[in-house]
């Protein structure tokens, strides 16, 4: 029942007996459970660990928490740990790009003699070379593949150049899994285009930001734009295992999070949208209203009308003070403030 939440199935059991028996004493437990001392201390020494059980003085054993708190508590940790988590797959993620790019705009020799090859990178020059690659990889694709769309709105001669490689794909049984950002939602073109997909079997959802664009395909080979080409009309095709072990990892770890895109946005339990929550981090954080916009893919107005109902939610006159008021109330962490 719990074993999602770390618990072993002989701590769940101690757990579920000690709840319902409170009064009974270590002997009887065991005995209950047909199990030893030894597999019961066990057990109590994990349920302590994660505070589901308590210590009273004169008491002989150990109090079983309340479910309602104890393991409520549990689960909000755990929400913590996988948002740190993500954090840091992001961040991982952003700064592999960043070498990765680096490494296919300059590959040289100690000697400064020409770029060297890299078998685990192809360099993609010009947008009908781009175009190009993504629809050899399209076809070629077998049975997964799995894009982040960051940006919001997609420009038409994008939406256009995938129409038929989606549908051939999706046709051939291909799984395609795509995560656009939540202001997708509000332009009318690429929100019909997703609806399309969707219409047609393929899967959709939305987040509120997305840490770059890319596609992997397969699970073998992505294809990553180079974010300092002038134009963005350079990319890197990358097949190292373990770029894109990283890569897919990130993908799913965001994809669990994401909402599909015919539900409505969830809310969590302190009332924020995903997009509000983004919203605060990117404010404790230091950006401008004009990063957020970019950060989001919206409008600079529509960030500002994000921001302004989030400082009036909580009182505050400045962004440090707004970063501080999320943090007491654990809107956002700590380490969102550094």
């Amino acid at each position: 029942m719990f074993e999602g939440l770390g618990l072993s199935s002989l701590a769940e059991s101690v757990y579920l007996a000690m709840l319902q028996h409170p009064d009974e004493d270590l002997d009887i437990l065991a005995r209950r459970l047909d199990v030893d001392h030894d597999q019961i201390r066990v057990a109590l020494d994990e349920l302590t660990g994660i505070s589901l059980l308590q210590v009273f003085p004169g008491r002989p054993a150990p109090k079983a928490v309340r479910p309602e708190v104890g393991l409520s508590a549990l689960v909000a940790r755990q929400q913590a740990e996988m948002a740190r988590r993500h954090q840091q797959i992001e961040e991982g993620t952003a700064a592999l790009s960043i070498l990765l790019a680096e490494r296919a705009e300059s590959r040289t020799t100690d000697t400064g003699a020409e770029p060297e090859a890299d078998p685990d990178i192809e360099r993609l020059s010009g947008i009908d070379a781009i175009r190009d690659r993504l629809g050899e990889l399209a076809r070629s694709c077998e049975w997964e593949a799995s894009s982040f769309m960051p940006g919001g709105a997609q420009s038409e001669e994008n939406l256009k150049a995938s129409r038929l490689l989606d549908a051939e794909a999706i046709e051939r049984g291909v799984r395609v899994r795509t995560v656009y950002q939540d202001s997708v939602r509000n332009h009318r073109p690429t929100l019909e285009y997703a609806q399309w997909l969707g219409g047609l079997g393929s899967e959709v959802r939305t987040t509120a930001s997305l840490p770059l664009r890319m596609l992997i395909v397969d699970r073998r080979v992505a294809v990553v734009p180079l974010e300092a080409a002038e134009g963005g009309s350079a990319a890197i095709v990358i097949s190292s295992v373990g770029v894109i072990t990283a890569l897919t990892a990130l993908f799913n770890s965001v994809w669990r999070s994401a909402t599909a895109l015919g539900a409505s946005r969830r809310r969590d339990d302190d009332g924020l949208s995903s997009q509000e929550r983004q919203v605060l981090r990117l404010l404790a954080a230091g950006l401008t209203d004009e990063a957020i916009a970019r950060h989001l893919g919206v409008s600079v107005r529509t960030a500002r009308r994000v921001a302004a109902d989030l400082h009036t939610r909580l009182g505050a006159r400045s962004r440090f003070q707004a970063g501080a008021q999320a943090v007491s109330r654990a809107w956002i962490t700590p380490d969102d403030l550094e």
